[in-house]
């Protein structure tokens, strides 16, 4: 059975740079710290799962300033996520990974209902499926999982608006992959979404 790595895609969690539409009620700190909680919940969970390689694609690369603050575990291969959209940064990721003879699991951090149990659930469905995907309710995904790799997959993709999943699913249709399609899942991007965050997280949410 080909191996699968999981691949997580963060912002440095920097004042200003990350979590930015929380800002308003967070502040720009308070919103950078509950960035970083959501890191490393997002980096814990993947290495916990035990399925394969984890790997954090940074932007900016990890040697940035934007970094050095950040405490974060072992055990895990870090690369830059580069230039372009985020289609064209996952694509680069996920073309290189299946190249090289694994499996993929596409993954941000936006997602505190992410599990180890959700990520061998989804490592399981590449057994039998092409792809797997688990949709956000506000018509994003939280994780992309593929055995295969086309750029149109991912090429001009009207990323942060509610068509991101629908076309995704859409676009595996055309290619004739076969796709599992996961439970539903919820990002925390938006002042109305942090009602879903762990309680034992509250002291990341005060403004």
């Amino acid at each position: 059975m080909r191996p699968t790595r999981i691949i997580i895609f963060a912002k440095a969690p920097e004042p200003g740079f990350a979590k930015t539409r929380l800002i308003p009620v967070l502040g720009a700190q308070g919103a950078a710290d509950l960035a970083r909680q959501m890191l490393l919940h997002t980096l814990d969970v993947a290495l916990a799962a035990n399925i394969g390689t984890v790997e954090l694609c940074a932007t900016p690369a990890l040697d940035d300033a934007a970094w050095s603050m950040v405490a974060l575990p072992a055990g895990f291969e870090i690369t830059a996520q580069g230039e372009g959209d985020l289609g064209a940064r996952m694509a680069r990721a996920a073309r290189r990974v299946i190249e090289q003879g694994e499996r993929v699991l596409l993954v941000g951090t936006d997602c505190v209902e992410m599990s180890a149990e959700l990520l061998q659930q989804a490592r399981q469905a590449l057994d039998d499926h092409e792809a797997v995907i688990h949709c956000t309710a506000d018509g994003g995904y939280a994780l992309l999982g593929l055995t295969r790799f086309n750029p149109f997959l991912l090429n001009d993709i009207p990323w942060s608006t509610d068509e991101v999943a629908s076309l995704t699913i859409a676009r595996i249709g055309q290619l004739g992959w076969t796709l599992h399609v996961g439970q539903m899942l919820h990002d925390v991007d938006e002042p109305q979404d942090l009602n879903r965050l762990p309680p034992h997280w509250s002291g990341h949410v005060a403004a």
